[in-house]
């Protein structure tokens, strides 16, 4: 590639376009993320077992799952800027919501109004992106995002514990629902850039595109790598203030902490294989190559935390939390190189609401084992048994890494 070509190619995925994207991401997680560190807390004052506090940790999943392929249906046809913006009004509004009520089926109400307005992220982002920027920029762009929605939890679980400590957990629900809206205003003012995306201008048909055997191992490996991932992030500040005996203030610093680690390895690791595949590198090797190495150890991870000391533990949350950064990247990048512009918003809401399910199993099958079982242990196994899955998914089941021709692929359907 060209000095030139490569400078535009990074001014592209670091453009402010970009960062207004993954400021919205970063805003989404913060604002899911305030319930897992405020369960401890609100378990006691409302008197929850851990199979309700695991329902209502899922309850966000039983809409935003079954969503994404609507949304991302909607978000081509109507404009996946406007509809991003929609979805943040209809999140923060009940997030804050969700900081002023005590009842516990209006809880699981507002939680579900919370996944239907963030159900709107991914397939609109990753939309934007297909449409924005070049490929190879798009792991640089997609670590950017993912450091931002990384981020959010570390920003949410340290902030909202420390707002939690100091003025009750009701505070975090209202203070991070009120500071979501002012996204709004530059987002307002920005123009969605566009590209030239030559042959993938074709729109394929939703049936084409259900009929890419791509589209499910990667939804396959979204919903491995979604399970640890929600397991994690659900019950992670419970598990460190239950079972390891943390104080909700060491919690927040520590759970705040490894989510960190997290959104900068992202960050890192969308850099490095931009500057790889820049330099004449393999597209496919350089994502291929972290997703295994990502789910290779993330099994290790798990057992580490099930069956390790406190300080195997804690080196096995920071270490499972550096591998989900380097894994993160490809996540989206993936299906953005091989949907292209054409199709990303339909593929990615279909792989987000196969991945996603993973939200919808791990909070409340986590809850319902260790109610049964009064220890993580069996959690922890379940999770490292399904993060193998994802070395299907994201290996066997993907072909080479490139844009797919969707007119050559109608032209020998017809003949």
């Amino acid at each position: 590639m060209s000095g030139a070509k490569a400078l535009d190619a990074v001014r592209a995925a670091r453009s402010p376009f970009v960062l207004l994207l993954a400021a919205a991401l970063f805003i989404n997680y913060v604002d899911r993320g305030v319930l897992p560190a405020a369960a401890p807390l609100m378990q006691g004052d409302l008197h929850l077992t851990e199979i309700q506090l695991g329902t209502l940790l899922s309850a966000f999943f039983w809409i935003y799952a079954f969503v994404q392929v609507p949304i991302g249906l909607v978000a081509e046809r109507y404009g996946a800027g406007r509809v991003l913006g929609a979805g943040l009004v209809l999140w923060a509004t009940a997030t804050i919501l969700l900081g002023v009520t005590s009842v516990y089926p209006l809880l699981i109400a507002l939680r579900m109004l919370l996944g239907l307005g963030e159900s709107t992220g991914f397939p609109c982002v990753s939309k934007l992106l297909a449409t924005a920027v070049p490929v190879e920029s798009l792991g640089l762009a997609n670590g950017i995002i993912s450091f931002a929605y990384l981020f959010g939890p570390a920003v949410g679980t340290f902030l909202g514990g420390m707002l939690m400590a100091h003025f009750g957990w009701r505070s975090a629900f209202l203070v991070f629902g009120a500071l979501s809206l002012l996204w709004l205003y530059p987002w307002s003012r920005v123009k969605v850039p566009t590209r030239t995306v030559g042959q993938n201008a074709f729109q394929p048909s939703l049936r084409r595109i259900l009929a890419e055997p791509s589209l499910w191992g990667t939804s396959l490996g979204l919903f491995s790598s979604n399970y640890t991932f929600y397991f994690m992030l659900s019950w992670l500040p419970y598990y460190l203030v239950k079972a390891r005996g943390y104080s909700t203030v060491e919690m927040a610093q520590l759970a705040g902490s490894a989510y960190l680690l997290t959104a900068v390895t992202a960050l890192i690791t969308g850099w490095a294989i931009d500057r790889y595949i820049r330099r004449g590198g393999s597209t496919n090797f350089a994502y291929k190559s972290t997703m295994a190495v990502a789910h290779a150890g993330a099994v290790l991870c798990m057992l580490g935390m099930a069956f390790g000391p406190k300080p195997l533990a804690i080196t096995s949350i920071f270490l499972y939390q550096t591998l989900l950064g380097i894994s993160s990247p490809g996540t989206y990048a993936i299906p953005q190189i091989l949907g292209g512009a054409a199709a990303t918003g339909r593929w990615v809401g279909i792989q987000n609401s196969i991945g996603n399910f993973a939200g919808i199993i791990a909070p409340w099958l986590t809850g319902v084992m260790i109610e049964a079982t009064g220890l993580f242990t069996s959690a922890f196994v379940a999770a490292a048994a399904v993060s193998l899955l994802g070395l299907i998914g994201w290996l066997w089941m993907l072909p080479k890494l490139a844009p797919l021709d969707w007119k050559r692929e109608r032209r020998a359907g017809a003949l």
